[in-house]
């Protein structure tokens, strides 16, 4: 429990130089926190809200689309499975080494938290790569169609995610091998690893979207 302790009268006084001042003594407190605890998180889990709407809203300008016409996908055969499929399964097991890159901060382990932040990084650059052959078996431009349009919405802000994510894996992976090191370090691998959690499950729901809803 902090100590709380009376400043000597001589060393701290008010203006009418009387008055002890009390202080509260908190140098043995550690100066970084994980979960509730850290600034960081509660900014991690608002920016989740705040992207998890933008994909909800593209979601239902999909449907809104698809609601105004009688034949969907326009003028295009539905996406070939095989590749969303495969990216989807990279994500899927990517949450094993993220967990565990998770456990090893929380715990403070430096050379286990650097060594699954390094297999998340295969992970994450692994997965941009099969993410490029995805964008070429949508079967549809950019520019074709308001379905094209919007099919390239839905993956490139997933894909601006991810980017964002690999950049800043390969970051901190850096900062544990080399430095500077600090203690905060390990909370910034651990709300990494929250994210990523939030990039592999709103994928689910996007994944449903472009790739089942066209075959509904």
């Amino acid at each position: 429990m902090t100590e709380l302790r009376k400043a000597p009268v001589d060393a701290m006084q008010n203006d009418a130089g009387a008055t002890p001042v009390l202080m509260l003594d908190v140098r043995h407190l550690p100066s970084f926190g994980f979960g509730h605890r850290s600034l960081m998180w509660w900014s991690t889990i608002c920016l989740m809200l705040i992207e998890g709407t933008v994909f909800a809203i593209a979601a239902m300008t999909y449907f809104y689309l698809r609601g105004l016409t009688a034949k969907w996908p326009l003028n295009a055969a539905p996406p070939d499975l095989l590749w969303g499929t495969a990216n989807t399964a990279i994500l899927l097991v990517s949450m094993w080494p993220n967990q565990l890159a998770k456990r090893a901060a929380d715990r403070q382990q430096r050379a286990r938290a650097r060594l699954w932040l390094c297999v998340c990084l295969v992970f994450s650059v692994g997965f941009l790569v099969v993410r490029a052959v995805e964008f070429a078996a949508l079967n549809v431009s950019w520019y074709t169609n308001a379905y094209g349009s919007v099919v390239w919405l839905l993956l490139g802000l997933h894909t601006t995610h991810l980017i964002t994510d690999t950049l800043d894996t390969a970051v901190l992976a850096v900062l544990l091998f080399t430095g500077p090191f600090e203690g905060k370090r390990f909370v910034d691998v651990s709300e990494n690893a929250l994210y990523w959690y939030f990039v592999v499950l709103s994928w689910l729901p996007i994944y449903a979207v472009i790739y089942l809803a066209p075959r509904l």
